[in-house]
This record gives C-alpha cells, sequence and structure tokens, in this order.
C-alpha cells in the first residue's frame, strides 16, 4: 500500500492507495489560517501541519488490510510557503503562506530595483510577487532579525514535513523554482548568487525531484506517527502540481484547470519559456518544466455573491443563472474582489460592474461572475498558448458542481474540458509519487480515468469573442480610477 497526505489550505486530506491506484480508505482533517494582519496569512506548522500528518498517518495506517505492508509515503502542501526552523527543527514563528500573504510588498520592490526586473524574468523565469518566497525572506530578516539569526534551516511546507519525518533538509526542484529569485529555473539549479545575498548563512537545502526518497522514517518520527521505522519517504511538492500529476497532466501541452476559491492552472511545457503574466517553474517529472498561474478569487467572490445577495441555495442559485441567456444581457464584470495575481498582478485592483441596468437582477449578476472568471482565464490560456498549444485540458475541483462556471469557462475559451471519474486531489497524486519513488508503480503510470467532457456551444462564440474584446478593455481603462478608490481602504 502506499500513503498520501496532503495539506490544503483548508483541510489536511490522506489516502490509503494500491499500487493499481483504489483507494482503501481516507482521512481529513479541517484546519484554517491565521489572519494576525491586513495582508498576512500564517499556519503553525507544527501544531496544525505536523500534528494532522501525525493523526492521519496514525488512523490510515490502523486501516490498513490485513497482510496488506505499507510500502512508502509522500506529502505535499501548499506553497510556496517559508518555514524557519532552528537546529532542532522548531518552527522560529509561524509559517508564511504562498501569494495571499502580501506583506513583503518593500522588498518586492527593492529587491526587483537591486537585481534587475529583465535579469530576474531571465533566470528565475518568474518576476517577483507575493507569490515568491525570497522577499519573504528579505521581510523576515528586515523586521525580525532575532528570528532570522535563530535560524538553521528553511523549509516549504512538504520539506518541513519530510524532514520531521527523515531528517533530511532538502526541497523539491517545484518548490524551489517557486522560491523566485533563489533558483534558477533553466537551470535546474539554485541560483546561488542571488540566493547567498537574500539567505545570508542560511544553509541551502539539497535540491530533489518529488518522486524521489529522500529518507526513511526515524524512530522519533514513527513514535509519533505510528508509521514503521524505515519507511520511505518521497520528497513531495507543492499541492496543485501533486494534483495536476494525480489526473495524468504529465506531457507538453496537457494543462490543469483548477475550480476552487481562486482558479489555479498549470500547462506543461517542453521548452524554457519566461512571460512576465506568469509562472515558470520546474515541473514534476524530473527535467520538465510548467507554467502555472493563478486568480486572486473565484468560489470566493460567488460566496460572496450569495452572502449579499439574500443567501440563496447552491440549487436556487444555479437555476436562476441558468434561466439568464449567454452574456448576461450585456452585463460584464471584472472579478477582482481581492487584487488579482495572474495576469495583471495587480493587488490595488478591485471588482467592477459594466452595463448594469434596472432589469438586470441576481441570476444576471451571478452569471456575469461566471462569464468574469472565465474571461480571466481566457487570457491565460491564450498566453499558454505562446509557449506551447495545448493538447488537452482537464479540470478539476468543487466548482465544477456549477455547470454555469463550467459551461461558460468552455464557451469564453472555445476548448474542451475533460473531467476526471475520480479527482480525489494531490492526496492522490502523492500516493502515486511515492509508488514510483519506491519502484512498484512504473514512472510513465496515469491512475485517472475520464468520466465526461464539457465541449464548448459553437452558437455562443462569436458573443463571447465580442464580449471578450469589451471585457479585457474594462482593467486598463477604470485602473486609475480603482486604484484612486483602493487608496481609501481602510487596510
Amino acid at each position: 500500500m502506499l500513503l498520501g497526505i496532503d495539506m490544503g489550505t483548508g483541510s489536511t486530506k490522506g489516502v490509503l492507495v494500491d499500487t493499481a491506484g483504489a483507494v482503501v480508505a481516507s482521512e481529513t482533517i479541517s484546519h484554517g489560517m491565521d489572519l494576525p494582519r491586513p495582508g498576512w496569512a500564517e499556519v503553525d506548522a507544527d501544531a496544525v501541519w505536523w500534528r494532522e500528518v501525525c493523526a492521519i498517518s496514525a488512523a490510515l495506517t490502523a486501516k490498513l488490510p490485513a497482510n496488506a505492508t505499507l510500502a512508502g509515503m509522500c506529502v505535499s502542501g501548499v506553497g510556496p510557503c517559508l518555514v524557519l526552523c532552528d537546529a532542532d527543527l522548531r518552527p522560529l514563528r509561524p509559517a508564511i503562506l504562498y501569494g495571499i500573504d502580501t506583506r513583503a510588498h518593500a522588498e518586492i520592490a527593492s529587491l526587483t530595483e537591486e537585481l534587475g526586473e529583465k535579469a530576474i524574468l531571465d533566470r528565475a523565469g518568474t518576476l517577483l510577487s507575493s507569490q515568491a518566497v525570497g522577499p519573504k525572506i528579505e521581510w523576515v530578516r528586515n523586521h525580525e532579525p532575532e528570528t532570522f539569526a535563530a535560524a538553521a534551516g528553511w523549509y516549504g511546507s512538504n520539506s518541513y514535513i519530510a524532514a520531521k519525518l527523515t531528517g533530511e533538509y532538502v526541497m523539491d526542484h517545484h518548490t524551489a523554482s517557486q522560491c523566485d529569485p533563489l533558483y534558477a529555473t533553466r537551470e535546474f539549479a539554485w541560483n546561488r548568487e542571488w540566493a547567498e545575498r537574500i539567505c545570508g548563512p542560511l544553509p541551502l537545502p539539497d535540491l530533489v525531484w518529488p518522486s524521489d526518497i529522500v529518507g526513511r522514517v526515524t524512530p522519533a518520527a514513527a513514535r509519533e506517527t505510528g508509521l514503521p521505522v524505515g519507511l520511505p519517504v518521497a520528497a513531495g511538492t507543492v499541492d496543485a502540481y501533486s494534483e495536476a500529476f494525480s489526473v495524468g497532466v504529465r506531457r507538453p501541452g496537457d494543462q490543469m484547470l483548477m475550480y476552487g476559491s481562486t482558479m489555479f492552472l498549470v500547462q506543461v511545457i517542453d521548452e524554457y519559456h519566461s512571460d512576465p503574466a506568469l509562472w515558470t517553474t520546474a515541473g514534476v517529472d524530473p527535467q520538465t518544466l510548467s507554467l502555472a498561474a493563478g486568480t486572486s478569487t473565484a468560489g470566493t467572490m460567488i460566496n460572496w455573491l450569495q452572502s449579499v445577495t439574500g443567501r440563496p441555495s447552491f440549487d436556487d442559485l444555479t437555476a436562476e443563472a441558468l434561466e439568464v441567456p449567454a452574456g448576461s444581457e450585456g452585463l460584464l464584470m471584472l472579478p477582482y474582489l481581492a487584487g488579482e495575481r495572474t495576469p495583471v498582478f495587480d493587488p490595488k485592483a478591485r471588482g467592477v460592474l459594466a452595463g448594469l441596468t434596472l432589469r438586470h437582477g441576481r441570476g444576471h449578476l451571478f452569471r456575469a461572475a461566471y462569464e468574469g472568471i472565465a474571461f480571466g482565464i481566457r487570457q491565460i490560456l491564450d498566453r499558454f498558448d505562446d509557449a506551447h498549444e495545448a493538447t488537452r485540458t482537464v479540470a478539476v475541483g468543487g466548482g465544477l458542481k456549477s455547470p454555469v462556471w463550467a459551461q461558460a469557462i468552455s464557451d469564453v475559451t472555445g476548448r474542451s474540458q475533460l473531467v476526471p471519474e475520480q479527482a480525489i486531489g494531490a492526496s492522490y497524486g502523492d500516493a502515486l509519487l511515492a509508488g514510483i519513488g519506491v519502484g512498484l508503480v512504473p514512472p510513465d503510470t496515469d491512475w485517472a480515468t475520464i468520466a465526461r467532457e464539457i465541449t464548448p456551444n459553437p452558437r455562443n462564440r462569436e458573443l463571447y469573442d465580442d464580449l471578450f474584446t469589451t471585457w479585457a478593455q474594462m482593467y486598463p481603462a477604470t485602473r486609475d480610477q480603482v486604484h484612486r478608490l483602493a487608496a481609501a481602504d481602510p487596510d
């Protein structure tokens, strides 16, 4: 049997899987994040991530079928994050989370000026933003010098757990490639000049690939987790990429759309390609490359609309939106209620409704929101095509429960979406990585089975092409006014 565990934004999930990909047992523990100040997003790495990995490991080990043995495990997690630990692997402060933590804006600006925007894009493949780990390290160095001075190592979420399990100080190439500007993506290596400038005396972890076995469960870790001493542990990676791996997004041109609180997109490419509006990273498979993009809102905006329009049930909401024709009868929405990540990278962006009239109702608002998300996805996918034309698009996530949302994305982008029979999530990809790592599963194994296909409605193509042109003009046309309004925010 193989054990996969993923530490997501809202929960930690584990699955026990056999070598044919059948899920035998699963466990989930919900958690939240701490938001101690505006722009800060943190997690207690020991009390949340490690303790939940221990609890899920013990629960699933107890569910091993008779005569079955545990052959390997792998853990993924949210990322990129920053966990600073002392020499005894004790976290010195709460983990600083990925792009939703925007505290290091001054460090982003100063490092960009110091290193040069063009040089960063060329070496790292990605411009510095709130998603980057390098500026977060610089922030701790500037604002919490005593913490920085006491640190003996720095980790991502999954590499912290790997260290707790095995005692090894490693980081997978993909996570490292999101630690901009510390990693030279084109070369699959640390950019030592810049890494030493930012990390100072902090040693750099050894680089490994996500399926590499990095060590074995120590006696101390076995006592806390219930895992067998000596169990092989694969490195793991950032959860979204492990989920893409779990649904067969492995070959150049394969892409994943993840429908959730935000939308996250991954595409495998065959040659190095940098775009200031995207993230270029190392892939999950060894010596591969990926592009990625992420929005700042998606499902969170739909939840917000529900809360301010009388909290309709999801079924009622869907029925009302389905009654509205494509195009929302001239209503367009910029879905930037929490700023925006790709492709505009503007934390001061805000939501905009255009074309609102007295005839528009709640159903129009919801359809326009879904269509606004879809227009943003089209912007991203068009840029993905510049690197490698898509060969297939796999869709995953809870947002697929909305037929309006999924159909709007196919209609607006003109792309079919393949929906897997089982979209268990990153923990399933972790189990597959563990199986590959211990040699029980061939490296090219794909456990995903496609259950259905969402195809574009050709009758809506001309309408959406026209509306997309107008929608794409809305952000630059309103940016200055919106920025003035954003300056009045109480934060």
